[in-house]
């Protein structure tokens, strides 16, 4: 085997919208290079401010294909949840671990901050790490004739969406082949425990820890009497079918990657048979990780005695 072949690879993923971004995947690059570990970045949008630093430009560039991390060892996220997401794309092509570090907002899907990155990036290059299986979902849009349409998959959350907004998407919802309700909505969110806390929790639904396997259902806006979120089993199919006279709709995958689905068709969700491999550097709970993102009050707190 020649030392070419030997060589350790990271795929970098960083959101390249700030200049303290550009400063940070720099940062990574320049420790992974020392600890000699090849690098390559994805691009994906404006290649500009990769041109304009005198680290990244040098960098062997990839774009958004299912063979871009080929060869790697680790998908290394600089952003925020979007730029986690389309990593956990690239990385669950080829079965490879993902971590993100934090330079967005909120960040829910990032293991470490910013303000620690070297840490971070030290663990990564001393294999000091664990990676746990995140629980994915996978899709299949038919029309009505049953001719397959698209599919997909998600990490967060499949959406049904309406694309008509001076009207309602007709939808009849379905649980393992039963109906379960029909109303005029928005849209209808199908989500992991790990998306519990972005799409379907803006739109009503609860949190589900992570470790816990449940498809979690959030009719959008619904216009009917039950248009309660259900938390089903992972062995369920989830489907949705759009009347024949309803407005064309679109299937969102995490945000990024869309399905047409057209009037009278049918979505059916399903445990995905893939998971994506997930980086965790510490044992904290999702509680801690909870009420640190939402801030959340626990002021007066005593805890078991004992």
């Amino acid at each position: 085997m020649t030392h070419a072949e030997q060589q350790r690879r990271i795929l970098m993923v960083p959101h390249t919208g700030r200049a303290e971004n550009i400063a940070a995947a720099e940062r990574a690059a320049q420790l992974l290079h020392e600890a000699g570990i090849g690098v390559r970045v994805l691009t994906e949008h404006d290649p500009q401010p990769l041109d304009d630093s005198p680290v990244l430009r040098a960098i062997a560039r990839v774009g958004h294909t299912a063979d871009a991390a080929e060869g790697c060892e680790l998908v290394l996220v600089l952003g925020g949840d979007g730029t986690f997401l389309r990593a956990a794309d690239v990385a669950r092509a080829q079965d490879l671990p993902v971590l993100g570090i934090n330079l967005g907002h909120v960040g829910f899907l990032a293991e470490w901050e910013a303000d620690s990155m070297d840490f971070a990036v030290g663990r990564v290059i001393n294999r000091d790490y664990r990676v746990v299986d995140r629980m994915t979902i996978d899709v299949r849009v038919v029309d009505s004739e049953n001719n397959a349409v698209g599919a997909g998959w998600a990490l967060n959350e499949v959406s049904v969406e309406n694309l008509n907004r001076r009207g309602v998407l007709d939808a009849i919802l379905e649980v393992d082949g039963r109906p379960v309700s029909s109303f005029g909505c928005d849209g209808v969110l199908v989500s992991t425990p790990t998306g519990s806390t972005a799409y379907a929790f803006s739109a009503g639904g609860p949190v589900l820890w992570p470790e816990l396997d449940a498809i979690l259902v959030v009719p959008n806006n619904a216009h009917a009497l039950f248009t309660k979120p259900l938390v089903v089993s992972p062995a369920s199919t989830v489907a949705i079918e759009s009347q024949a006279g309803a407005s064309e709709a679109v299937v969102v995958q995490d945000g990024f990657r869309t399905i047409t689905l057209p009037p009278g068709s049918r979505v059916e969700v399903t445990r995905g048979a893939r998971p994506v491999r997930w980086v965790r550097l510490d044992d904290r709970p999702f509680t801690d990780r909870l009420v640190s993102k939402l801030r959340l009050p626990v002021a007066g707190w005593r805890g078991p005695k004992g």
